[in-house]
Order: structure tokens, then sequence, then C-alpha cells
């Protein structure tokens, strides 16, 4: 939303100051619209370097983001990956005691 407001204030900056230099300028109408083109170059100029720049910056961030997604994926399967193995040995355990358990039951000589 930052850049949205910087891109329309250069834009609404390059109109003025066009409008200005036609109803002020004291040279003849090929010199001012001359000057007018220049420094609209310019502004086009700058306000394309700031889009770059802009553009740079999102798509480092984009980039961060991205792996950082891409570690905290891996990272979440790594633990369940964990679980998953624990959760089957407490099973094996579990099924074991129980057999026990059902063998002293069934055999209480033993």
């Amino acid at each position: 939303m930052k850049a949205d407001k910087i891109i329309l204030g250069v834009l609404g900056g390059v109109a003025v100051g066009a409008l200005l230099g036609v109803l002020f300028a004291p040279d003849k109408g090929d010199k001012t619209r001359k000057k007018i083109m220049d420094k609209s170059n310019d502004y086009a100029d700058e306000l394309k370097d700031k889009l770059d720049t802009l553009l740079g910056t999102i798509n480092r961030k984009y980039e961060k983001i991205w792996k950082e997604g891409e570690s905290l994926i891996a990272e979440g399967k790594s633990k369940l990956h964990d679980v998953k193995n624990d959760g089957e040995s407490l099973l094996a355990e579990g099924k074991s005691r129980f057999y026990d358990v059902k063998n002293e039951i069934n055999n209480p000589n033993i």
C-alpha cells in the first residue's frame, strides 16, 4: 500500500509540474514542450528506478518467505515421521504387554 502512494505521488507530481510548466512558460511553445518532455522523461526514469528497487525488495522478501516455508514443511515432515515411529513403538510395546498379561491370566502357574 505504501508503494501505491509513492507511485501516485510521483505521477501526480509529474502531471502538476507539466501543467505549471505550460502555464508559466516564458519560452516559445516548441521550447516549452521540449522542456516538459525532458522533465517527464527524467521523472519517468526516476519512477522506473524506484519501481525496480521496490520489485527487487518484494522479490527478495518473497524468496525468503518461500525458503522459510519450505524449511518449516521439511521440519514438520521430520517431526511427523518421528511421532509416527514413536507411536508404532508404543503400539508394539502395548501389544507385547497385552500378550504378556493375557498369558499370565491364561497360565497362572508360570
